[in-house]
């Protein structure tokens, strides 16, 4: 399928299912202690990026924004934190802006559209906490931000080009 995917039943259902799989996924990483291996703030492993680069790639890139929308709209509801809001809102539409742009330039596998989407959410949340703070002092935090970006990217990468690679085999495609 391509982004102007056809509206269908079938489609919103499986949009449904994604975005309650995306959400799950979200609240199930708050329960991981990653802070006890890597003592930082804003630090996550952003495994419902799976489900949104998955759904970039199978879906297009509308299905794409409006189940990572939809993610953080209830996520945010969930956790009752508008600044928490914010900070998912500005680092999501970094990542999704990059990610869509960098699938349509087609000159990058899944994994370069992952390590650039996880960078721009970085950034974006980098913008958000300097609004939030009214300081750009958080702008030195970024490269540390960056480098665990490498690793998170990557690995939604490789288990998303996984996921293709099933659905392939499946007919899911």
């Amino acid at each position: 399928m391509n982004g102007a995917m056809k509206i269908s039943a079938k489609n919103i259902a499986l949009c449904g299912v994604l975005s309650a799989l995306a959400l799950g996924l979200s609240v199930l990483e708050s329960f991981f202690p990653l802070s006890l291996l890597i003592p930082l703030p804003g630090v996550k492993l952003g495994l419902a990026n799976i489900v949104t680069l998955f759904a970039l790639y199978t879906l297009g890139a509308r299905p794409a924004l409006a189940i990572w929308l939809t993610r953080c709209v209830l996520g945010s509801l969930f956790a009752g934190n508008a600044s928490a809001f914010l900070f998912s809102l500005l680092g999501g539409l970094a990542s999704m802006g990059v990610m869509i742009a960098l699938r349509r330039w087609d000159r990058f596998s899944v994994f370069g559209v992952s390590l650039g989407g996880a960078a721009a959410h970085n950034i974006g949340q980098i913008a958000a906490a300097a609004v939030v703070l009214n300081s750009t002092a958080v702008i030195g935090y970024l490269p540390v931000l960056l480098f665990i970006s490498l690793v998170t990217g990557a690995l939604t990468g490789l288990l998303v080009s996984l996921l293709l690679r099933a659905a392939a085999h499946l007919s899911l495609r």
